[in-house]
């Protein structure tokens, strides 16, 4: 067998931030690592609540499509709870039915709009983030093509195989394809850790040249988020 050595960029460094956001341990420095890479086009990334999941993924995001322009924009998606649940003929837009299911989202572009400017520029800004963040329901994914985006599959592990397969097959030429989710957290019945989707996948691409999987094993929050998680 041959082995591959590649020299990381190190993310840890603040002269290296991206979006503000730096590397806090080596996994979240591996995991920067993949989702900046151009050659890489699909990235799995597990861990707990936060670990950095969505926030290294949203700050690599707006990187490649406010930056350096590889991507026209940031698709974000996620199957609805109750799982299966229908929300075609809910009241608004597309957007405005899936909002409920994307607090994670909101929390993390609250986090990367810079604390400098006031009230009125961090307002700005988020408007601008979100002028590029698309959020889609997975009913609404069905039959589309998506070519250069950058494609977030949030909460993964509650997507059957069959569903992962659906949404990964809709990625055309430019595409880059991140799954986010925490294997011990499913709300689907009747998937379990080695039964879902995300699961399949993981196993899937870890031989492929162009994917990536990071698991995040160390949290990143407060001293009683990290007590509450440990002992309720």
């Amino acid at each position: 067998e041959e082995a591959v050595i590649e020299i990381l960029k190190d993310y840890t460094a603040p002269n290296h931030s991206v979006w503000g956001i730096v590397a806090r341990n080596r996994e979240q420095n591996f995991a920067l690592n993949l989702l900046l890479d151009p050659e890489i086009d699909f990235v799995s990334l597990l861990g707990a609540a936060g670990t950095g999941k969505t926030l290294l993924a949203l700050a690599a995001g707006l990187a490649q499509t406010l930056d350096s322009k590889r991507y026209r924009e940031i698709i974000m998606t996620r199957i609805t709870v109750p799982v299966g649940e229908d929300i075609g003929f809910l009241p608004g837009t597309e957007e405005e039915k899936m909002t409920p299911w994307m607090g994670a989202l909101m929390d993390n572009l609250e986090v990367l709009a810079p604390q400098e400017g006031g009230e009125w520029g961090r307002a700005a800004t988020a408007d601008l983030l979100s002028s590029k963040i698309k959020i889609r329901s997975l009913n609404f994914m069905r039959g589309r093509t998506f070519q250069n985006k950058y494609l977030i599959i949030d909460e993964a592990q509650n997507l059957t195989p069959k569903q992962m397969k659906t949404l990964i097959t809709r990625a055309g030429p430019g595409t880059k394809v991140i799954c986010l989710g925490n294997i011990a957290q499913i709300d689907t019945p009747y998937l379990s850790e080695t039964t879902s989707g995300l699961t399949y996948v993981v196993d899937r691409f870890k031989a492929w040249q162009h994917g990536g999987h990071v698991t995040l094993r160390r949290g990143e929050r407060s001293r009683l988020a990290e007590f509450a998680s440990e002992r309720l």
